[in-house]
């Protein structure tokens, strides 16, 4: 639900009722976008990871992210093969550069991991690229 109108230039609030599953294969529920509220420069979506799942890799052209976690502890791998890894418990904030490969990962087995995400990129999900990703090997 969008209460307001776009380019009237008076607050537009948004109350998503419903997720969709992104290009990463997270549910994502759309907060502020351009499509939504006139943003130009940036959005902002709660993105959930189900328990013991995995965003497929990717990066964002041209955009950067930064990612607040309110739920769980996730792993992700990051850098041109993955090579990477760091992990983030709720509380912790997150930069990710723009065009940076990265792959989060929920590492709980029995609840989803909830974070807020915002980019400087009012369409963020046009410029979403998949990359294969390398297997992880556990040591």
């Amino acid at each position: 639900m969008v209460i307001g109108k776009p380019g009237d230039g008076g607050i537009i609030t948004i109350r998503p009722s419903a997720s969709h599953v992104n290009k990463q294969h997270l549910q994502q529920f759309v907060g502020i976008s351009g499509a939504n509220s006139g943003a130009k420069g940036l959005s902002l979506n709660r993105v959930v990871i189900p328990a013991g799942a995995s965003a497929k890799a990717h990066r964002h052209l041209g955009s950067e992210s930064a990612i607040y976690i309110v739920q769980g502890t996730v792993l992700t791998r990051y850098g041109e093969k993955l090579q990477f890894s760091i992990v983030n418990h709720a509380g912790d904030f997150l930069y990710i550069p723009a065009g940076l490969p990265h792959q989060p990962t929920n590492l709980s087995a029995s609840e989803a991991a909830v974070a807020i995400v915002s980019r400087n990129d009012p369409n963020e999900q046009e410029h979403v690229e998949l990359i294969e990703a390398v297997p992880h090997i556990h040591r």
